[in-house]
């Protein structure tokens, strides 16, 4: 999916809701459990209900690779549900990939090629060599992890690089924008990051970018709209949540439990938008 076609959906449906589908098999309703594809059948209910309110999926690897290779059978059973129903969404496979060269080749075909979503998320930790065999397809994405929500983001990512005082995040940013412009690259930046937006947007004022923490992690969606979004109309932001929405409930209700949470979220970002 080329940039003008994620702009335009997110202008149409006046949302920038993405719908993390983490299908943990400990907590899916137990009723799943009966079927043979409970992680598919969990995904399926929750993509039919929430695709009105949302223009992308996340699904996360690990959640679908715990189960091997049922779950990645599994995985490519939702892909195909979503791309075969509901063809305008943009799909994110939240891999956290990063590898040397021939290695990050494969990955980026097991994704593109064969899997057929249009981007994948990329450790940026071992240079431009691991990261460039993702670019290059055709309406895919490179997602580079850039300033994430997790407590230990402070570890390395605010950490100071250069004698300007320039930290990590910031440097993983401009250098990585050497290899891709803002048509195949956005970049992770958690919600709790709050102000740390406007440092973010210095140093990729065009980009898009996914933001994952809005919801069971506390980050604010009102402050990652001030600080983040980017003007006429062009919004810059995928702001995702998982566990709120698709663990609203964890009864029989589950997928339209979940479509209200995801209603909910998208009337909020429509009054932002």
């Amino acid at each position: 999916m080329k940039r003008e076609e994620l702009v335009n959906n997110i202008q149409r449906k006046g949302s920038f809701l993405c719908v993390g589908l983490d299908p943990d098999i400990k907590k899916i309703p137990a009723h799943l459990l009966e079927g043979e594809n409970p992680l598919y059948e969990f995904c399926r209910q929750i993509v039919d209900a929430t695709a009105p309110y949302c223009v992308a999926y996340k699904p996360n690897l690990a959640f679908f690779e715990s189960l091997v290779a049922d779950g990645l059978r599994q995985l490519e059973m939702t892909v195909k549900h979503i791309r075969e129903n509901h063809p305008d969404q943009f799909v994110i496979a939240d891999a956290k990939r990063g590898d040397i060269g021939n290695t990050s080749a494969l990955y980026a075909r097991a994704a593109f090629e064969h899997m057929g979503v249009d981007a994948i998320t990329v450790a940026p930790y071992m240079g431009e060599d691991s990261v460039k065999p993702f670019l290059g397809y055709e309406g895919k994405w490179v997602v580079l992890l850039a300033l994430t929500s997790n407590p230990g983001s402070k570890d390395f990512q605010l950490l100071p690089v250069n004698a300007e005082g320039r930290r990590l995040f910031e440097e993983v940013i401009l250098k990585s924008s050497e290899w891709a412009g803002p048509e195949e690259m956005m970049y992770v930046v958690g919600a709790t990051q709050g102000r740390m937006f406007e440092d973010i947007r210095r140093v990729a004022p065009k980009s898009f970018l996914l933001v994952p923490g809005v919801g069971a992690q506390g980050g604010s969606l009102e402050e990652v709209c001030r600080y983040g979004m980017l003007p006429d109309g062009e919004c810059g932001l995928l702001v995702n949540s998982s566990r709120g929405i698709i663990y609203a409930s964890t009864g029989l209700d589950f997928a339209a439990a979940a479509g209200e949470a995801a209603r909910t979220l998208a009337a909020q970002m429509a009054t932002l938008l």
